[in-house]
């Protein structure tokens, strides 16, 4: 079996993907014979987290722990060079398919919360189902994932997803990197922000699109100010590429282009979209607070251009 198990393909005329049961990832998604995200093998796990959904928290929660409703929760540290929790808690479990047929799937998992000994410090558990669904007419991906709250209390959250764009067979670093930059967050040494995010400078922004090979990123920008659509491009010299949009929910990405861990040459360029910033459970930007029964949806896509 691979680490990712079972892998489940989706297909719509031109355009097809692949979601794997562990973590109901996106290992590919492909239009006309065009790979429009990073690929990895099926016998390899995510590279740098590539595809992963990133429940009930994206990005980083520092220290590992954060306070909700005057209690202290300690998570499990994910990301041990720094001390923190990375990437909530959904991206290593096995998920479960709901429906699936040609064009789309839906997978769901069961997050434990309280004294549950596999909660892992998570205050109330989760129900969370990801449904992929390819269109070949318009050579478009759309993702939606829900999550609902099945404890008695009321608790955080935040949705995030980690694609890392491509545009074909064209190396990345002869590409052209947009994102909807409006603000943009400082780090310290550990990724963690230091403050509200401020406007973005001139020199900062990447509005106009930045070349790849000039870009050494692992930073997170407000982008879409609330207002559903484009967040990136990636875009190869001949116009050709792929397109990033979210909802209105989507109010943040984390652009990180490290050196292509692929066997592509150049930098791999991810553009994780995100409805909160790292460390939101402790600054409390941007988290939705989910009562007992509630269910909240995020959704986003990517498409082929032009």
């Amino acid at each position: 079996m691979a680490p990712t198990g079972q892998q489940y393909e989706i297909r719509s005329g031109d355009a097809h993907a692949v979601v794997t049961a562990v973590g109901a990832g996106l290992r590919a998604f492909v239009v006309r014979d065009t790979h429009h995200v990073e690929t990895y093998d099926e016998d390899a796990s995510p590279p740098m987290g590539a595809g992963c959904v990133l429940l009930p928290w994206p990005n980083r929660t520092a220290g590992a722990r954060f306070t909700w409703r005057g209690a202290t929760h300690e998570l499990e540290v994910t990301e041990p060079a720094r001390g923190h929790a990375i990437h909530g808690l959904v991206r290593h479990r096995s998920w479960t398919v709901v429906s699936h047929d040609d064009a789309a799937i839906t997978l769901a998992v069961d997050v434990p919360g309280g004294d549950d000994p596999e909660a892992h410090g998570w205050p109330q558990p989760l129900h969370v189902e990801t449904t992929y669904g390819v269109d070949g007419t318009r050579g478009a991906l759309t993702v939606a994932h829900s999550v609902t709250n099945t404890g008695d209390g009321d608790v955080p959250a935040g949705i995030g997803t980690h694609p890392y764009l491509r545009a074909g067979d064209h190396p990345s670093d002869d590409c052209t990197l947009v994102v909807a930059t409006a603000t943009v967050l400082e780090v310290d040494d550990a990724l963690v922000p230091t403050g509200p995010a401020r406007e973005v400078t001139d020199a900062e922004s990447l509005r106009g699109g930045r070349p790849v090979a000039e870009l050494d990123l692992d930073t997170c920008f407000g982008a879409s100010g609330g207002v559903a659509g484009v967040l990136a491009e990636l875009r190869a010299p001949d116009g050709t590429g792929t397109r990033l949009w979210g909802d209105r929910n989507v109010t943040w990405v984390q652009a990180f282009t490290p050196d292509s861990p692929f066997g592509r040459p150049g930098k791999a360029v991810a553009v994780e979209p995100m409805t909160c910033p790292p460390d939101a459970l402790n600054s409390g930007t941007d988290l939705v607070v989910l009562a007992p029964g509630a269910t909240w949806t995020v959704r986003w896509g990517l498409e082929a251009l032009p």
